[in-house]
């Protein structure tokens, strides 16, 4: 039986690299934090999850006929959504600094999280193939 890498590390490989797209996105917000009338954008995290594993589980919806609607929700292909500010302020800037910061944190902590599971994954694979 062959080791497939897709059954093996699941979601996890595209969960890190949605949180690496979202780190660069997030650093972009902050570095315009102050250049007015810029609008702060972010990934649909959920989404773009939720698009692998219907993708890796083979039960995707697929579009049979041009007429048909995108059955897929925005953000699932990783392009950048406006965020809507609580508090906009008065150059139309839509960065709220400590928010972006705080998000930008949760998500080094998550692609901590998630490299350290697949660090994981790749040590026991090793030890299944070393027969240890």
């Amino acid at each position: 039986m062959a080791i497939s890498f897709d059954n093996a590390l699941g979601v996890h490989e595209q969960a890190l690299q949605a949180r690496v797209k979202r780190a660069e996105v997030l650093a972009n917000n902050l570095a315009n934090a102050d250049t007015p009338g810029f609008k702060a954008r972010d990934i649909d995290f959920q989404a773009m999850m939720q698009k692998a594993q219907q993708e890796q589980s083979g039960f995707e919806m697929s579009r049979t006929n041009s007429g048909h609607m995108d059955a897929s929700s925005p953000g699932a292909d990783g392009e950048l959504l406006y965020r809507t500010p609580n508090q906009p302020s008065i150059d139309g800037n839509t960065v709220e600094t400590q928010a972006e910061q705080s998000r930008f944190m949760r998500n080094a902590m998550d692609y901590q999280a998630s490299f350290q599971f697949l660090s994981s994954k790749f040590s026991g694979l090793t030890k299944a193939l070393k027969g240890e």
